[in-house]
C-alpha cells in the first residue's frame, strides 16, 4: 500500500491533467456511470466545524475512493489550517487498501477550484470589467489562481469580514498579478464585478438579488452542507440559467436548495455540468444573462483527482 504525505501529493499534482479527468468524471456522473452514495455530514457546533465523508466508483475503474474532509473555521486564530482530511483508494476487485493520501484537505480544495475553472470556461461573460471573490481563505486563493488561465481580466474586488485577512489576501492577489480593491460591503463588490465566486461557509446570505447586475455570473462553492448559504433565495431565483454539479445534491443542501424548496425555481431548468460538457457547448446564451453555478462537490471528483495523483 502506498502512503503519500501532502508534499509528495503536491509534487505529483498536474492541474491540466486533473482538469481533463474532472471533466470526464462530470460527464460520467451525468450519464449514470458513477456509483456515489449520499454524502455523510457531521457538525461540531462547539468548535465551529464540520466534516463530510464522500465516496465514489466510476464504472470500469480498478479502484474506488473514500474521502474524509473537515472544515474547522476557528482554526486560523490558533495558527492552524481551516481544512483537514485524507483520501483512501481501494481495489474494486478485492477491496484491499491501495493508497492513503494524507493531503490535509488540499486535494478537496484543488479539485473544487479546478471545477470552478471548468465552470468559468462554460459560463464566463465575454466582457468582464472585474472579478469578485467573496471570502479570503484557501478556496478564495485557489479559485483566483486557476481563473487566471481562462479569464484575462486582472481587476479584482475581494469581500471579507476581517480587515487583517483582507489585507493578507490583497498581498496574495497582487503577487498573482491583480489590481486589488478590498471591501466589507458585498453590494459594493457586486456593483463592479461581472464574474463572482463565493467561497465562504456562511449560514446567512451575503449577496442579495438587488446587488446583482445583468450579465453577471456567480460560482457558489461554499454551501456544501445543510444550513450553509451565501446567496439570498431571491437572488438564486433571479438567475436566467443555473448550472449544478449534481441535481440531487444541489436541491438537497446546495446553494440553490432554499430557493428550490420554496418553489422559487419552477421557471428554471437545472442543468448538470456533465450534460453541458458532453454536448461540448457554452452554457451562457448571451452577455445579458445572469448565470449561476452551484458546486456542492462530488465523490467522482475525488475519484478522478486520486487517479491524477496515482497515475491511474
Amino acid at each position: 500500500m502506498i502512503i503519500l504525505n501532502k508534499q509528495q501529493i503536491l509534487d505529483r499534482f498536474d492541474a491540466d491533467a486533473v482538469t481533463l479527468l474532472l471533466k470526464q468524471g462530470f460527464i460520467a456522473f451525468s450519464q449514470k456511470q458513477v456509483q456515489m452514495p449520499p454524502v455523510q455530514h457531521l457538525l461540531f457546533a462547539q468548535a465551529n466545524g464540520d466534516c463530510c465523508i464522500k465516496s465514489g466508483y466510476l464504472q470500469g475503474d480498478d479502484q474506488f475512493v473514500v474521502k474524509i474532509s473537515g472544515g474547522f473555521y476557528d482554526n486560523p486564530a490558533q495558527g492552524l489550517a481551516s481544512n483537514q482530511g485524507l483520501m483512501m483508494a481501494f481495489s474494486a476487485q478485492t477491496g484491499e487498501p491501495q493508497a492513503i493520501l494524507l493531503d490535509e484537505g488540499w486535494l478537496t480544495a484543488l479539485r473544487t477550484a479546478l471545477a470552478g475553472r471548468i465552470v468559468a470556461e462554460l459560463c464566463a461573460p465575454q466582457h468582464i470589467g472585474a472579478i469578485g471573490i467573496v471570502g479570503t481563505g484557501m478556496q478564495a486563493r485557489l479559485h483566483l489562481m486557476y481563473l487566471k488561465s481562462v479569464i484575462s481580466c486582472r481587476q479584482l474586488w475581494v469581500w471579507g469580514r476581517s480587515e487583517t485577512a483582507l489585507e493578507e489576501y490583497r498581498q496574495y492577489a497582487q503577487e498573482e498579478g491583480f489590481e486589488v480593491n478590498i471591501t466589507q460591503n458585498a453590494a459594493e463588490l457586486a456593483a463592479h464585478c461581472q464574474f463572482i465566486v463565493t467561497t465562504t461557509p456562511s449560514r446567512e446570505a451575503i449577496l442579495h438579488a438587488t446587488d446583482i447586475q445583468p450579465g453577471t455570473h456567480i460560482t457558489a462553492v461554499g454551501a456544501d452542507g445543510a444550513g450553509k448559504h451565501e446567496l439570498a433565495p431571491e437572488l438564486v431565483a433571479k438567475a436566467d440559467k443555473i448550472l449544478v454539479d449534481s441535481w440531487a445534491q444541489c436541491t438537497e443542501f446546495g446553494e440553490i436548495s432554499p430557493a428550490f424548496q420554496q418553489q422559487l425555481l419552477a421557471h428554471l431548468t437545472l442543468t448538470e455540468i456533465g450534460t453541458v460538457l458532453a454536448q461540448n457547448a457554452f452554457f451562457r446564451d448571451n452577455d445579458q444573462q445572469i448565470t449561476l453555478a452551484d458546486l456542492t462537490g462530488l465523490g467522482v471528483q475525488d475519484v478522478q483527482i486520486v487517479k491524477g495523483i496515482l497515475g491511474g
